[in-house]
């Protein structure tokens, strides 16, 4: 069969989501909020290593949950993976913590210790001399697992440990210490992960104790800075508004759905032009409308926030083009 090419269309982009951050950062909420609002009403899945400690959250979220444990190999976690893409189930799956595949038991770092174990003994000068050869095998495995995950088709949130790192610096001739500076890193703070992963991600970013929620970017893509505004905490309109892109959406249309305040759905006002000279729903459309939405407070919350992802802060402003949209949405919400 030939190689063939056709004119490029985004549609069902999968994206591949690195939140990193220490204790009390809220990486995992806000990986959750996220995968709530990428899968819509459908459940999103968990892989768990921390214990089964995922389920505290059971009660605010519908996910299905499996734990995975020791010992964390690159190999176990791809397998973990590979099983819940291949049920076809599930829009979003969350890996917490990613971190376990290189820094826990099992993982990257015990491979190469036992590989240079079986490569040198406790032979010191030996050890030394096969140090850099005993890192081969571990790594060909964590690359095989990130090749893979770059080919699954459910959106992937990976939730890292981050840890304070200091390094040793000359200046003026002297030697200081100060925070490690480096490119997958903020402030100091590093994700305990193989140092190309975060490369390897659609969007990275370091959450702090001090802002538990708020994300800092480290790798972001110009289209997708509108979706993180600056201090605006991770929400599911976040999520809501990147799915919509990744099927297919227009950057103006997913628009900014954090960009601050709650509307007050109530206090809309009517139908009026639009600035671009595009028809905009009638009195008729827009009473309709607003009376099948209020009806009920599930309807209304979460029609806010698709419309939101749509770019409008009020219905009055809606475009006939869209209106089908909104209904259709609004139909599956009881």
């Amino acid at each position: 069969m030939s190689f063939t090419l056709r004119p490029a269309v985004r549609e069902n982009v999968p994206l591949l989501i690195g939140l990193a951050g220490g204790t009390g950062s809220g990486k995992t909420y806000s990986a959750f909020r996220l995968a709530k609002g990428l899968s819509g009403d459908r459940p999103f899945a968990v892989i768990d290593t921390e214990s089964g400690r995922a389920k505290a959250y059971a009660d605010d979220f519908a996910f299905d949950h499996g734990e995975l444990k020791a010992p964390f190999t690159p190999d176990s976690y791809l397998k973990a993976v590979l099983d819940v893409d291949s049920a076809c189930k599930y829009p979003v799956i969350i890996v917490d913590s990613a971190s376990h595949e290189y820094a826990g038991e099992g993982g990257v770092l015990d491979l190469q210790e036992a590989e240079l174990t079986r490569m040198a003994g406790t032979d010191y000068a030996r050890r030394e001399a096969c140090k850099m050869a005993s890192w081969i095998k571990p790594k060909m495995s964590h690359k095989a697992f990130v090749s893979r995950l770059l080919q699954i088709r459910s959106h992937l949130i990976l939730c890292f440990r981050a840890e304070s790192k200091t390094e040793m610096v000359k200046k003026d001739g002297k030697t200081v210490v100060q925070a490690k500076q480096g490119l997958i890193g903020l402030d100091g703070w590093f994700p305990v992960c193989e140092k190309s992963l975060p490369y390897e991600l659609t969007a990275y970013f370091l959450l702090m104790a001090d802002r538990p929620g708020v994300p800092r970017p480290i790798k972001l893509m110009e289209k997708h800075k509108p979706f993180f505004p600056p201090n605006q905490p991770i929400a599911e309109e976040t999520g809501l508004a990147l799915g919509l892109w990744a099927r297919g959406g227009t950057e103006s249309a997913a628009g900014n759905p954090a960009s601050g305040g709650v509307v007050n759905w109530a206090k809309v006002e009517p139908p009026q032009a639009a600035d671009d000279g595009e028809r905009v729903i009638s009195q008729e459309e827009y009473n309709e409308l607003l009376a099948f939405i209020c009806e009920n407070e599930n309807r209304k919350t979460r029609c806010r926030a698709f419309a939101k992802a749509l770019g409008y802060s009020k219905f009055a402003h809606v475009k006939k083009k869209d209106l089908n949209a909104i209904i259709e949405f609004a139909e599956q919400q009881n």
